[in-house]
């Protein structure tokens, strides 16, 4: 299945009846297995186009859709602040995103026991959110997105609040917990070398309107690319991005409005 915007926009409006168009037409494709990050400038509707295709916005024009859909698909997202509910446990936090599938009581329990295991959170089920490390929480709220096996994964910046080394740990772990599924993924980042460590594909983002401006390809696989004969190649493509989003983020700093992502 691959997963279409077609001319998508987004326009909201302001309690004071401006208009502000967070998205200019956007048509692009997401491959099966396909792991794209949206990089640019504060204001250029990576996340509201992230809100778009978990269904929680609404386009104004345009359309997203699933083209050779043969089932219903599954979505689900890790937030930039993990999300969870602080009421729950870990386990029932990671239990809940399966609470409306046709699954039994048993079948949710074994899911949720394999996926903490993986995560190593086991020792952790009983838990509540507020007893965990940023880092921890972030764990279950991966737990909870990929415990639904999802089609398509979405994530908003989720290191961006924490430390840089628990940052790049949790990368770590989140390509080797990614490669067991693969779902097709939207990845959300200020960091551009983030992108390049983590994408297949970076969608390089202009000032708002957000529209694609360059649309880049990493060629060098995931597990060579801490290796010392990839730096060059590597920052190169860094610098690329850098100097494509640069003015913008300059211009980005002028703009006003609330939907800042």
């Amino acid at each position: 299945m691959e997963f279409c915007l077609d001319a998508v926009t987004k326009t909201y409006t302001e309690k004071n009846g401006v208009q502000i168009q967070a998205l200019a037409p956007l048509t692009k494709t997401v491959a099966p297995g396909e792991f794209v990050a949206l990089i640019g400038p504060s204001g250029c509707g990576k996340s509201t186009l992230l809100y778009l295709a978990a269904g929680l916005l609404l386009p104004t024009s345009g359309r997203l859709y699933w083209r050779g859909a043969e089932k219903q698909s599954q979505t689900a997202m890790v937030f930039q602040q993990g999300g969870l509910f602080p009421w729950l446990t870990v386990a029932d936090n990671v239990a809940f995103s399966l609470q409306d599938r046709e699954f039994s009581q048993q079948e949710i329990a074994e899911r949720v026991a394999q996926k903490l295991a993986r995560m190593q959170l086991s020792e952790f089920a009983d838990a509540y959110p507020g007893s965990l490390s940023g880092g921890m929480r972030q764990r279950v709220g991966i737990a909870r997105a990929l415990v639904t096996e999802p089609d398509l994964l979405l994530m908003d910046e989720p290191f961006s609040a924490l430390d840089a080394q628990t940052r790049r740990l949790l990368e770590d772990d989140l390509v080797q917990y990614w490669e067991e599924l693969r779902p097709a993924t939207l990845y959300v980042t200020h960091n551009i070398a983030e992108a390049v460590r983590l994408a297949d594909v970076i969608w390089v983002f202009s000032p708002r309107p957000g529209r694609i401006v360059e649309c880049l390809t990493v060629d060098i696989p995931r597990k060579e690319r801490h290796q010392l004969s990839a730096r060059t190649q590597l920052a190169a493509l860094e610098e690329t991005i850098w100097q494509e989003i640069k003015a913008g983020a300059t211009a980005a700093l002028t703009q006003g409005g609330r939907h800042d992502d």
